[in-house]
């Protein structure tokens, strides 16, 4: 009915039908997140979608969306022997009707937990039994969380390793205006030079030709200012000791299908990651990665400093 408050978590069907939750909050904020992938394509601020996706997204099962969160499990990149970034992002996840409690209560009622556990093919592909469980949350000032919890449930007391990531894509205006704070003197690998490590000399990761670098040993937080737009995105992070920053630009964007020839100038992928040290999981073991973004406008350089 016309003025009527429309639900905080709603299920529904997205494009091509595929089924997705919609969280809804004050002021205009929502998020959505696709059932299949377990894929957060939407997150708004004041209307403003705040998430990158490529117009020439495939949201066609086995390929996984160009855009938004797609989670990297249990293999980021070609880390091992799996599939690019691994299977979740290519998987059909379920609502979770009945996860264990959580350590902190939301004050959020826009939430939704999903789960994904392991099919006969999958132990094929990758010989453990896991539980992954993902709350996405959209607090009350609009801000963004994902937490994931993943527990060995092996019964015959196999240990198992990952590597993991939120490959978050950020709509920006203008990527030569871009800047990336907080990873100043790290060290990193370098993804363009077979991987090897370097130490980051600049203030800041500025971007004026193919970046594609994993960052060691990165804070809690970083924050991505987008000057054209007077934006800041401040991201923290819990669990997830690594943060690849990656723009293809335009060579390698013309080469992927589904990817505008000139989409690279609006995005910037900065993803919490954990990829060095793999994860170390014995059975009944149970490891947690939480996610925050937050989005600040600022006015000022004084703005631009006390959040960054």
């Amino acid at each position: 009915m016309e003025g009527e408050k429309a639900p905080a978590v709603e299920v529904c069907k997205g494009v091509n039908g595929l089924d997705k939750v919609v969280l809804r909050e004050a002021r205009d904020c929502s998020a959505e997140v696709y059932l299949y992938g377990g894929h957060v394509t939407s997150w708004k601020n004041d209307g403003e979608e705040l998430l990158f996706v490529s117009n020439k997204a495939i949201f066609k099962p086995p390929k996984a969306i160009r855009g938004g969160i797609p989670i990297c499990f249990p293999q980021f990149s070609n880390f091992g022997s799996l599939e690019q970034h691994g299977f979740a992002r290519n998987k059909q996840w379920s609502i979770d009707t009945d996860p264990p409690p959580f350590p902190t209560v939301t004050s959020s009622r826009a939430f939704v937990d999903l789960i994904l556990k392991p099919s006969e093919e999958d132990l094929k592909i990758w010989p453990n039994s896991y539980e992954f469980r993902l709350r996405v949350t959209l607090g009350p000032g609009g801000d963004l969380m994902l937490t994931s919890r993943i527990r060995n449930t092996n019964t015959e007391g196999k240990t198992f390793s990952f590597t993991f990531a939120y490959h978050t894509y950020f709509f920006v205006s203008d990527i030569s205006e871009v800047r990336v704070e907080g990873l100043e003197t790290l060290d990193y690998l370098d993804n363009l030079q077979e991987r090897k490590r370097f130490t980051e000399q600049g203030d800041a990761v500025v971007f004026e030709s193919e970046v594609d670098k994993i960052y060691l040993s990165t804070p809690a937080k970083l924050a991505i200012l987008d000057h054209e737009k007077k934006r800041t995105f401040v991201l923290r992070k819990d669990g997830l000791p690594d943060a690849v920053v990656w723009n293809p630009w335009d060579k390698k964007a013309k080469a992927m299908a589904d990817f505008g020839d000139d989409e690279y100038k609006h995005m910037v992928c900065v993803e919490a990651a954990a990829i060095e040290k793999p994860i170390e999981l014995k059975p009944n073991e149970e490891w947690t990665g939480r996610y925050f973004s937050l989005v600040w406008s600022f006015t000022s350089d004084m703005d631009h400093a006390c959040i960054c």
